[in-house]
């Protein structure tokens, strides 16, 4: 009996050190790009679902904030040579560098957002970013009193241009007299992170009529939120919930689950069911969305929810059809 018992803990005390050896094997890392991991937008909702992941096993993760762009080759290229077992890029700009990394290392696994990376040993996931932007559109156009309602890129590109075309559909599908102004922060990476510039940029549009405006722009969003709080207008937020930054004059926030994806491409990688390709994440697949919570309970009316939860429904069933503006 008592030889059984031994055999027993040591067989459990084998498959502890298994377990632990196969954990510290396990090497996950992310490239957070420009802005930062605490940007309260894309890159901290990548950081989020690291960290969820990080409680959830217990296995820590490396990390690297690009501040420059030549270092985003140089930190997809070092973690992969620090012997991580799949790294995560946060965002469209960091394609070149996944190509590169991933064609010199082929046996590691790269998952990148935002981008598609035609490789063998990448996974590309995109979003459909104008579905929740359409949901959010109706939010705008229902709380608007005076029919204008703005809208604030971060950098001028294709994938914020797919922001600015969901949500204007949004907003004529809820009021098709609306007026929605646009503008763009800049043409260079240093558009997402210029809260300065989203102030005066929200500024002149309060000034042009606009009570609502929806910011799809990094750091530089918390400059437009913290005007339309200062205005006592409407913010809608973006990535990750931001209702919480000024509540009472945040009326929603477009989720784009960023954390789920990096949440997912970790644990997939660890268990053995990571597959490359591209993966796309929309309402159907809960990939996107709009917050409701205790910071915007009094701003955001049972009639708005009802109405995005209708439409929402309408565009997964196919009733609705929301332009993506790259297939334009």
């Amino acid at each position: 009996m008592i030889k059984k018992i031994a055999i027993g803990l040591i067989a459990a005390a084998a498959m502890t050190v298994g377990g632990l050896a196969q954990a510290e094997d396990f090497k996950p890392a992310i490239v957070f790009d420009m802005g930062g991991k605490f940007d309260k937008s894309f890159n901290e909702a990548g950081y989020n679902g690291a960290e969820e992941f990080k409680k959830k096993t217990g296995i820590e993760y490396m990390d690297f904030e690009v501040t420059q762009v030549s270092q985003r080759a140089q930190a997809t290229e070092r973690m992969a040579r620090k012997g991580a077992s799949i790294v995560v890029a946060m965002g469209f700009a960091q394609a070149d560098a996944v190509k590169a990394a991933a064609m010199a290392h082929p046996d590691t696994k790269f998952t990148i957002i935002d981008m598609v990376v035609d490789l063998p040993n990448v996974q590309s996931v995109i979003f459909r970013e104008e579905q929740g932007s359409f949901l959010v559109g109706i939010a705008a156009a229902m709380a608007s009193k005076t029919g204008k309602v703005g809208f604030i890129g971060g950098m001028d590109i294709p994938l914020i241009r797919k922001f600015a075309l969901g949500y204007k559909e949004g907003v004529m599908h809820a009021n098709p007299k609306a007026e929605v102004i646009e503008n763009m922060t800049g043409t260079t990476p240093s558009a997402w992170n210029d809260p300065t510039k989203g102030g005066e940029l929200a500024q002149s549009q309060f000034d042009r009529g606009a009570d609502v405006i929806f910011a799809a722009a990094g750091g530089t969003g918390i400059g437009v939120y913290q005007t339309a709080a200062d205005s006592e207008k409407f913010a809608i937020g973006v990535d990750s919930n931001q209702d919480y930054l000024h509540p009472g004059t945040m009326l929603t926030s477009m989720l784009k689950r960023v954390d789920v994806a990096v949440n997912d491409a970790f644990t997939s990688a660890k268990d053995g069911t990571w597959q490359p390709g591209i993966k796309v994440l929309g309402l159907k697949e809960n990939g996107v969305g709009f917050s409701v919570d205790q910071w915007n309970k009094n701003v955001l009316s049972p009639e708005m929810i009802a109405a995005m939860n209708k439409a929402r429904d309408e565009i997964i069933s196919g009733k609705i059809k929301v332009t993506n503006y790259m297939d334009r």
